[in-house]
């Protein structure tokens, strides 16, 4: 009797080794390799399928130029374009100019950025902050680049510091009104448990409230960074001796169309990458979100 009772524990000791914690999932004796996912194939389907628009549009509008069905002081054809690109980078004039021009957008936007996170830290954190900043940054946002352009060139001249000013007055505010309302947004139950955790005003900043406005502080990166750009071609454009600005304006002025288009595609493309660095950078800080992707 003893052995047949040894005999079940037995086979119940076994049934039981051969499922998991949860005791619903069998415990294979052979193990699975796990293969890394590929991650370059999505990328390059998506990359595959943005660009087929540009790439049809360029065919077409090439086909067009050499048909003669539009006028090539009107509108060059890709291929004189890609000419003009080459000499521009072959005689060096290209990467001078589009270096003047990334530095003078990094530096506007690191002082304009730093400050608008600074603010919108400030106005977020405390009400009186809000009643006392809040109203005159609102109004000077909505004064357009090119009302106050001519007012900073006016008060620094043509030198380098109004071109910075004006930069960095238009990266100032996305930043500013993302964190504003990315801390504004946290959610109260958050704070509650931050009391009962014994938080201290600098670790409630640091360990709950920047980490839960994040993604509303990366979206203002990102937006200023953009407004940043644009402010470098507002800048350029007005007066400068130097940068991809001055290369369309000074092809303007000698009816160089081909090189009108070059600087404009210039500032497209690079303005393109470095939103997509910032969007890199926004699923690294962000991989935690649970978010629609579509």
């Amino acid at each position: 009797m003893s052995d047949s009772v040894e005999i079940i524990i037995n086979q119940a000791k076994a049934v039981r080794e051969a499922h998991d914690y949860s005791g619903t999932a069998p415990i294979w004796s052979k193990k699975k390799t796990k293969t890394a996912p590929v991650v370059w194939r999505p990328l390059l389907s998506d990359l595959g399928i943005g660009a087929l628009i540009p790439v049809v549009t360029v065919a077409v509008w090439q086909l067009a130029g050499s048909a003669g069905w539009i006028s090539s002081e009107f509108l060059p054809t890709p291929l004189s374009i890609a000419r003009s690109f080459v000499e521009l980078f072959a005689s060096g004039q290209l990467l001078h100019h589009l270096g003047v021009s990334i530095g003078r957008a990094g530096i506007g936007f690191l002082i304009g950025g730093i400050l608008g996170l600074l603010f919108g830290v400030l106005t977020g954190l405390f009400r009186s902050a809000e009643y006392v900043l809040d109203p005159s940054v609102q109004v000077l946002r909505l004064v357009p680049h090119l009302a106050i352009a001519p007012l900073i060139i006016l008060w620094f001249g043509f030198g380098e510091v109004s071109k910075v000013a004006i930069i960095m007055s238009g990266s100032f505010f996305p930043l500013y009104i993302n964190t504003f309302a990315g801390i504004r947004g946290v959610d109260n139950k958050l704070f509650e448990v931050a009391r009962v955790l014994g938080f201290s005003p600098s670790q409630k900043l640091l360990r709950l409230i920047l980490p839960a406005a994040l993604p509303s502080i990366l979206l203002g990166l990102r937006l200023s960074l953009a407004v940043a750009w644009i402010g470098l071609v507002v800048a350029e454009l007005i007066g400068s001796q130097s940068g991809v600005g001055f290369l369309i304006n000074e092809a303007k002025q000698n009816s160089h169309t081909e090189i009108i288009f070059v600087g404009i595609i210039i500032f497209a493309v690079v303005g393109k990458l470095i939103d997509s660095l910032f969007k890199v950078i926004e699923r690294k800080f962000l991989f935690w979100r649970e978010s629609y992707q579509g």
